[in-house]
């Protein structure tokens, strides 16, 4: 599906929204693969933001830029937030992401659970919709490219709304389209 034209004509409540980070490795090449393979998790096929090259937030001095992007699907009928997230996180060991040491240390692949659909979760393991999407540009900037009409659960602004009042310094630039 071709980015530009963002989701039209779908419920957004029956979607889920996934952040793909990288800042180790071929960070575009992971990136790719990883959207290739979460395609499998998808009932439809899925929608694709461009690639982000974003300036690492809250992360150890001297950490590389990331690569940054977001997809949407629309999940199998018996997928929950738990089961998705436990196939993200499987994702990201067979990339190579290994057990944190540093908080936000650089890693091949970072997949966050942003939105699944109306859930909301608050647990150890989960809270739902991701507890910072609506502060960070390197999340709001390629959803707006696909969802900008998204209101996420527990919010009033749309993505679009959110991005346009954000007031900090990250960089987000767009370099590569993935669609």
């Amino acid at each position: 599906m071709n980015p530009a034209f963002g989701i039209q004509n779908l419920e957004f409540q029956k979607l889920v929204f996934i952040a793909l980070g990288s800042n180790l490795g071929d960070s575009r090449k992971i990136i790719l693969d990883a959207m290739a393979q979460l395609q499998k998790t998808a009932a439809t096929p899925i929608f694709k933001s461009s690639l982000w090259q974003t300036s690492p937030v809250n992360c150890p001095p001297d950490s590389p830029k990331f690569l940054n992007a977001i997809i949407a699907l629309s999940p199998f009928a018996e997928e929950t937030p738990e089961s998705l997230l436990e196939k993200l996180q499987a994702l990201e060991k067979e990339f190579g992401r290994s057990a944190k040491k540093i908080l936000n240390e650089p890693r091949p692949l970072d997949l966050d659970l942003i939105a699944f659909g109306n859930e909301i979760r608050n647990s150890p393991d989960l809270i739902l919709p991701h507890p910072r999407a609506g502060e960070r540009r390197f999340v709001l900037q390629p959803l707006n490219e696909i969802a900008p009409e998204l209101i996420l659960p527990g919010q009033t602004q749309t993505v679009a709304q959110l991005l346009a009042k954000l007031n900090n310094d990250e960089s987000c630039e767009k370099v590569f389209c993935a669609g």
